[in-house]
């Protein structure tokens, strides 16, 4: 009994085998025969492998998948591919390659990654801050990042030399945008507050494929992941459309509710240095205004608002995002005004008004200095915060040098979450 059960498994597994075997002849001669004849296909190459992995750096106008070696072109990516009886598949689809996705389609489910957009706006001497910002985003990040850098046409040559050497880290693509305001008012935006700081106004409108985009100033540091921020997106409510710092956390010291003549948001007002934005709804949203009773979209809003308050305004774009908008944590450039961040340490440091670069703020050319010239080697970052700490310690005698703990907390943390383990081990 038992040798006749053998029998029946070897015919029904001989059986299975030449169902295959008929089935991918059949996807061949259908392949050949839309193709115009030729040698058998060559496997398209899945794009999730031929993709690089994480996202390879490319500039503007980057080259596309390649060419399916020896194939007519006409195939479509093996991801796309469905199961279909082969006689009823589409012309564009490939049959040898649907039928094995087929087959294997529950255990090489691809999920995409997701990409966190990160822009920023570089006009005149920031090359080097903008560079030493994108790079301290990359360092402690997880998921891949896509840069959006907008420049003036002189700086675009140096950021893709720089940019291009990292390629080999394989975790982010960026694109480089010229510098571009409306045209019939070009003129007034560019000379608002600094060169090209009111381009990030115009966002939104520009990048009409990004859903949700992080904004940040050359003069930002990350000294957590940027997925820390990012992830701030998923709490958002249904009526929230971005999230900013604000400007002071003292109001006895806060400019805005001392010195502004125009509304501003909160107590003291919000920093646009860093701004969290989900931009489908920014686009899709109806602003009130203190203009007219009908409410405008962001796209219509904005010169109106430049055309009631020019006079008024110190601060630029900032102070057209303040008749506006809302939050996140910043400086503590008076004194320690950031209690939050005394008990939990620096998440993201805003080095404006040049303190990167001159001594009047010790600790943060500190920081700035020892991200600069780390390089992306394991070991590197693993020594980053031995010498930093020592050179904090110099900076003792002033306001925030007192506090310089808060410096490395977080710093430390991420350098511990992501680089914790050897290469060997990894």
């Amino acid at each position: 009994m038992r040798r006749y059960l053998r029998v029946v498994v070897l015919c029904l597994a001989c059986g299975f085998c030449s169902l295959l075997y008929a089935f991918s002849q059949l996807a061949v001669s259908l392949e050949e025969g839309a193709g115009g004849g030729g040698g058998k296909p060559q496997a398209a190459v899945a794009s999730w492998l031929a993709g690089g992995g994480r996202g390879a750096v490319r500039g503007t106008g980057g080259a596309g998948p390649a060419a399916r070696p020896g194939g007519s072109g006409r195939c479509k990516d093996f991801s796309l591919c469905y199961w279909n009886p082969y006689w009823m598949l589409p012309s564009d689809v490939c049959g040898m390659n649907c039928f094995w996705e087929a087959a294997f389609r529950y255990s090489l489910k691809i999920q995409p990654v997701e990409k966190m957009h990160l822009a920023v706006v570089a006009c005149g001497e920031r090359l080097e801050e903008t560079m030493t910002m994108l790079k301290s985003a990359i360092i402690f990040s997880m998921k891949p990042l896509q840069f959006h850098i907008f420049a003036e046409d002189q700086l675009h040559h140096s950021f893709k030399d720089r940019l291009d050497s990292w390629s080999f880290l394989q975790t982010f693509n960026y694109t480089l945008y010229p510098i571009t305001f409306p045209s019939e008012n070009a003129a007034e935006w560019k000379k608002l507050f600094k060169p090209c700081a009111s381009q990030r106004l115009f966002l939104p409108l520009i990048l009409k494929e990004v859903d949700s985009l992080l904004y940040v100033d050359t003069d930002i540091l990350f000294l957590r992941p940027v997925d820390d921020i990012w992830s701030l997106l998923k709490k958002f409510n249904s009526t929230q459309i971005a999230a900013m710092a604000p400007e002071h956390e003292e109001p006895r010291i806060g400019w805005y509710n001392r010195f502004a003549r125009h509304p501003y948001y909160g107590k003291t007002g919000v920093n646009s240095g860093v701004m969290l934005m989900n931009m489908t709804r920014m686009r899709r949203k109806y602003f009130k205004n203190d203009m007219t009773t009908v409410r405008l979209q962001w796209g219509d809003i904005l010169m109106p608002l430049l055309k009631k308050y020019k006079l008024n305004i110190t601060w630029g774009d900032q102070d057209l995002l303040n008749i506006m908008f809302f939050h996140n944590p910043d400086h503590c450039i008076y004194g320690s005004n950031c209690q939050e961040a005394e008990e939990e340490g620096i998440f993201i440091l805003h080095g404006n008004r040049g303190v990167y670069h001159d001594d009047k703020q010790p600790a943060f050319r500190a920081v700035y200095e020892a991200l600069r010239n780390c390089s992306f080697e394991d070991d590197n970052i693993r020594s980053l915060l031995k010498p930093l700490e020592l050179e904090l310690q110099k900076t003792v005698h002033t306001y925030c040098g007192k506090i310089y703990k808060i410096f490395i907390k977080q710093l430390a943390k991420s350098v511990r979450d992501r680089y914790a383990t050897s290469p060997k081990e990894k």
